[in-house]
């Protein structure tokens, strides 16, 4: 199993979100593939505004943060991380950039954990070679920021908190 797929669902169990046994294989839910589609535009939405910022550390957490929902996605219906080749060339554009998350989020909308996974390949793949940044040490530091949270209520879906500093994972 993906390590950062596992730190999810050790997030689901400790807040007694809801998910599938791995390797179930689910289909989502019409109403569980909205409310994952709409968690995914939020935060694509947050990586768009980075984008226009230029601030690299935002750009990270934002992707990390987008991951992080696909991960959920996945989670749920029992899947794996399936690895999905990126195709992206730096054009020198950030149009480009836009384009190509807005597509991988919209083809989400089918509910099929293959297009999670997409997504999830797309902000790992761009933080490594875009960024230049350490993806799973930011992953790792959203994920024990969002653990720091037990004992607050048992949320339905990825509670926001204040991201600590991730410019120790971007690489000079």
């Amino acid at each position: 199993m993906n390590k950062n797929l596992q730190l999810v669902r050790e997030f689901h169990d400790v807040f007694s979100c809801r998910q599938a046994q791995q390797g179930a294989n689910l289909s989502l839910s019409e109403m569980d593939i909205i409310l994952r589609q709409g968690l995914l535009m939020e935060e694509g939405s947050q990586l768009f505004k980075a984008f226009k910022a230029g601030d690299m550390v935002a750009i990270l957490a934002a992707m990390i943060n987008l991951s992080y929902c696909a991960l959920q996605a996945i989670a749920i219906a029992g899947a794996d991380v399936l690895d999905r080749p990126v195709a992206w060339q730096h054009d020198g554009h950030i149009i480009s950039l836009m384009r190509l998350f807005s597509d991988k989020i919209n083809h989400c909308t089918s509910g099929n954990p293959e297009d999670y996974s997409a997504v999830y390949c797309l902000c790992a793949y761009l933080s490594r070679s875009f960024i230049n940044a350490d993806f799973d040490k930011a992953f790792q530091m959203i994920h024990d920021g969002k653990m720091s949270q037990v004992g607050d209520e048992q949320p339905e879906e990825i509670p926001k908190h204040k991201v600590g500093d991730l410019s120790d994972c971007l690489y000079e």
